[in-house]
């Protein structure tokens, strides 16, 4: 997968873990074996001419692992296998799936490789991905200002404008590697409150130790609201500025469904609750947001 996408970054996006694990997993392989498997060049990474050789082999044994796996697909009936946005799976799905879990005990789930069954061999019955392409869009997050509630009190007495100028921003890793994930640099360009060091601070790798920081009341941070609903109700956190200063997240969240499982009853119910609880997730966003 590293070879086909040409780089760690995009073969963990789509195995939904993080580049460095991909790394240490082909480190591993190459000690088993005692040979390099890849060679970093300027369009990407490229297989060593000890792996071309093999990869002929290796596409046909993967072939037939994938094989294999759709011919059991009987046996797992009531599993589920998904594959989610990392941020998206902890923190939206995680504190929602136990009310579809009372409704139906005998489903079990493996999401982004844990849960009640382990991870199988090849593709995943869901995928939720975040950006354009192929699937169903499930709804679009709205990005604003987070802080814990003890540190609006820095806010006070500030000069309009200029509220936010020497305070502890907080990133994650992703804002500042593109403008598919807009962070504090997008967000002060357009409403304003600060000049300066709008790209220093703390990065963070996930939204979910972001937040913990955020609760702590480490700094501030710019994060989709569908992500924290239950830390703003329970007042753990808080929205720093009105609603109105917010940027629309630039991509959806996607459903993509495998065709070949879709009308599985397990699959069948799981989707219908996936889709009522965004379509809620979407209406509560947009009734913010409506002037």
């Amino acid at each position: 997968m590293a070879i086909r996408s040409g780089s760690l970054s995009a073969a963990a996006e789509r195995l939904a873990i993080t580049p460095a694990a991909v790394g240490q997993r082909i480190r591993s392989l190459e000690e088993y074996l005692g040979t390099d498997l890849l060679l970093r060049g300027r369009s990407g990474l490229h297989p060593t001419p000890e792996l071309q050789a093999a990869l002929a082999h290796l596409q046909e044994a993967f072939a037939a692992l994938e094989r294999a796996s759709e011919a059991l697909d009987f046996q797992r009936a009531s599993e589920i296998q998904i594959v989610a946005d990392p941020d998206w799976a902890e923190l939206w799905l995680a504190p929602r799936l136990p009310s579809f879990r009372e409704q139906h005990p005998n489903v079990r789930f493996c999401v982004n490789g844990i849960g009640d069954v382990p991870l199988r061999v090849g593709s995943p019955d869901l995928r939720i991905v975040y950006g354009d392409g192929p699937g169903e869009p499930l709804y679009t997050d709205i990005l604003v200002p987070l802080s814990g509630p003890d540190n609006l009190r820095r806010l006070v007495g500030k000069e309009a404008g200029t509220q936010l100028e020497g305070l502890s921003l907080l990133h994650l890793k992703s804002q500042r590697e593109g403008s598919d994930h807009p962070g504090w640099v997008e967000w002060c360009e357009a409403f304003g409150h600060r000049q300066s060091g709008l790209d220093r601070g703390v990065r963070y790798q996930h939204a979910r130790l972001a937040l913990e920081a955020v609760r702590q009341e480490v700094g501030f941070l710019i994060c989709g609201l569908s992500l924290t609903w239950q830390d703003v109700t329970d007042g753990r956190i808080a929205i720093v500025f009105p609603i109105s200063l917010h940027l629309l997240s630039p991509h959806p969240y996607r459903l993509v469904v495998r065709s070949d499982v879709e009308r599985r009853p397990p699959i069948h119910r799981f989707v219908t609750w996936l889709r009522r609880e965004a379509s809620d997730t979407r209406d509560r966003l947009e009734g913010l947001v409506r002037p």
